[in-house]
């Protein structure tokens, strides 16, 4: 999938640009739209972790994810050397602008290391377009082509068919089941070189 990412010389803020997706770095006025987001009832069910108050997400963009953003961007374009900071990007639909879930990265504590995961939710208004998996192939591309992860992993719920879909379509391999916190998840990975193999032989079939 070919994907272009820049900067935005107005916002200065990561856009990485996707077929009918752009996916952009969190912004303060996203509050509403994620907090709409974090109370549907399908995300509730699979990600319950983050069903938190409004004034509580308030306080988590404005002194953590936006700031931590900036660290990992610093970082980019420094070395790349990303270390265990996270990066936390919506998915915006390019047809209405409109806020309609997001694709982060960070390292996963209950896994050994390498462990860093991407995880993803998309709006129940967006399913079944395909988004989320561009989402994930954009930021998988963004990661190997400008930062020094080598590996990344992917964690799904048994139960939640879609999810493991989406690892699945973006080359993740499955290794095995694991259980955190009395829940049993698939467990995946995806590492650069293969993912160069295969995107690469992508490319050249276009």
């Amino acid at each position: 999938m070919n994907t272009n990412t820049q900067m935005d010389p107005i916002e200065n803020i990561l856009t990485i640009d996707c077929k009918d997706i752009i996916l952009r770095e969190y912004r303060v006025d996203d509050l509403d739209a994620i907090y709409s987001l974090t109370q549907q009832s399908e995300i509730m069910e699979f990600l319950p972790d983050w069903n938190a108050p409004k004034e509580q997400r308030l306080n988590w963009l404005l002194n953590y994810e936006t700031k931590e953003n900036k660290q990992f961007l610093k970082k980019v374009s420094e070395d790349g050397n990303i270390g265990q900071l996270r990066l936390r990007l919506g998915i915006i639909s390019k047809e209405t602008g409109e806020f309609i879930g997001w694709c982060c990265t960070g390292i996963k504590d209950e896994l050994p290391p390498p462990n860093r995961e991407i995880m993803y939710a998309i709006s129940n208004e967006y399913n079944n377009k395909g988004y989320t998996t561009q989402a994930v192939q954009g930021i998988i591309k963004y990661l190997f082509e400008n930062t020094n992860v080598k590996e990344l992993i992917g964690i799904a719920l048994i139960r939640n068919i879609a999810s493991n879909r989406v690892l699945q379509k973006t080359g993740f391999e499955f290794l095995n089941n694991i259980e955190i916190e009395n829940e049993k998840y698939n467990y995946y990975k995806i590492s650069k070189s293969i993912w160069k193999t295969s995107y690469g032989l992508h490319e050249a079939s276009n």
